[in-house]
């Protein structure tokens, strides 16, 4: 009963704000709430605090007893759905396979179905001695993908 209320309750507030979208919802047997949601351009603390207040606000507390927290999906946080793909287009991933290697690259496209990475390794000259720089590249469908992080880059 209390769940499905808040499910309605996270649905309306979702649904007032369309660049917000759910990540997780967990609620245990002693009531507490925990919600992750992000959004298309990020996640302000407003945000949080405008979902927390739709739900907070609509539930009797004589009748509930509950803990809720509203949070973003932080920076290190796996990538869930193609969405969250698409405004880290140009940031760097690491993308561990179902099958195959743990690839690491820059985002640079996302279609319904699949996301293509780049970046650069040496190799041996196709002639004489030596090494260059290529420009290599990975189609990776969203069916192989078993992990997702943006890496934070420091320079």
């Amino acid at each position: 009963m209390l769940k499905q209320k808040i499910t309605d309750l996270l649905e309306e507030a979702l649904s007032k704000n369309q660049s917000l979208f759910l990540i997780n919802f967990d609620m245990d047997d002693s009531n507490n709430v925990k919600i992750i949601i992000d959004g298309d351009s990020g996640v302000t603390l407003n945000d949080c605090i405008a979902v927390s207040r739709a739900i907070e606000h609509n539930i009797d507390r004589e009748a509930y007893d509950f803990a809720l927290e509203v949070a973003s999906a932080g920076a290190t946080s796996p990538l869930v759905f193609s969405r969250q793909y698409k405004k880290n287009i140009g940031r760097t991933l690491e993308v561990k396979q179902k099958i195959g290697d743990t690839l690491e690259g820059v985002l640079s496209e996302v279609s319904e179905n699949e996301i293509k990475i780049t970046w650069e390794a040496r190799e041996p000259k196709p002639v004489g001695r030596g090494k260059i720089t290529v420009e290599k590249n990975a189609v990776i469908p969203f069916s192989n993908i078993k992990q997702s992080k943006v890496k934070i880059i420091f320079n």
